[in-house]
């Protein structure tokens, strides 16, 4: 866990404030600092196992933005987000609840299964853990909402924002990851539909990510060669 916060705070450091991958690293940060928190105050269920679960978890996001740095290929759930990061037509809580996207929707339900054969379990004796990370994750999202949608009123209908962010849940996602998580042990002795229903989900996690970022915003008309570049 240390060096996944440390590893996220370089990068705090290291990007632009206004870089999509920077706002949702804030964001992680935050939330992975709180779980570290609760792990030292005896809060999680089976300590080790939560801390397993939460370093596996944050490396996937990490090997992504690395992997993207060196100009690798991603996972189809993280390119939205990091093809999107410097869009002046997206605003901060869309970038932020996009990498939510990404990391519950996708890297999750690997996480889960990647923790339990590192610890010899099943995913089942991992529930206790997923379930209050989980718990911190919804309330990092309802943090994320609170503090990042525009004021003085987040709740304008007419803002299209309100109805992009409200049609995006944590709770389902979080419910469809753990799923996910189990369909993945189960199918571990067939590799290739194992293989095949990964590639689906990251697929399928990366269109919504794609609508998430969907631009808001006109680009500035005072720049019109990156309004071609990102607008067009």
């Amino acid at each position: 866990m240390d060096r996944v916060i440390a590893r996220m705070r370089s990068l705090d450091g290291e990007l632009p404030h206004h870089d999509g991958v920077a706002v949702f690293n804030r964001v992680y940060l935050s939330v992975t600092l709180r779980v570290r928190g609760h792990l030292a105050d005896g809060l999680l269920p089976r300590p080790r196992a939560a801390a397993a679960l939460a370093a596996v978890f944050a490396h996937r996001y990490l090997d992504a933005v690395d992997r993207d740095a060196a100009g690798g290929p991603v996972p189809a759930c993280w390119r939205p987000l990091l093809r999107s990061r410097h869009h002046p037509g997206v605003r901060p809580v869309q970038f932020a609840l996009a990498g939510i996207n990404a990391h519950i929707g996708h890297d999750l339900a690997l996480a889960v299964v990647d923790t339990a054969r590192s610890l010899g379990c099943r995913p089942s004796a991992l529930q206790g853990a997923f379930d209050r990370v989980g718990d911190v994750l919804v309330e990092l999202e309802e943090r994320v909402r609170e503090e990042l949608m525009p004021g003085p009123d987040p709740l304008d209908v007419a803002d299209p924002l309100t109805h992009l962010v409200a049609g995006w849940s944590m709770e389902r996602a979080r419910d469809a990851a753990w799923s996910a998580a189990r369909l993945l042990w189960s199918m571990r002795r067939v590799p290739e539909l194992a293989g095949e229903f990964t590639e689906r989900l990251d697929a399928g996690v990366g269109l919504v990510g794609r609508f998430l970022l969907t631009p808001l915003e006109r680009c500035p008309a005072s720049r019109p060669a990156d309004r071609s570049a990102l607008c067009g």
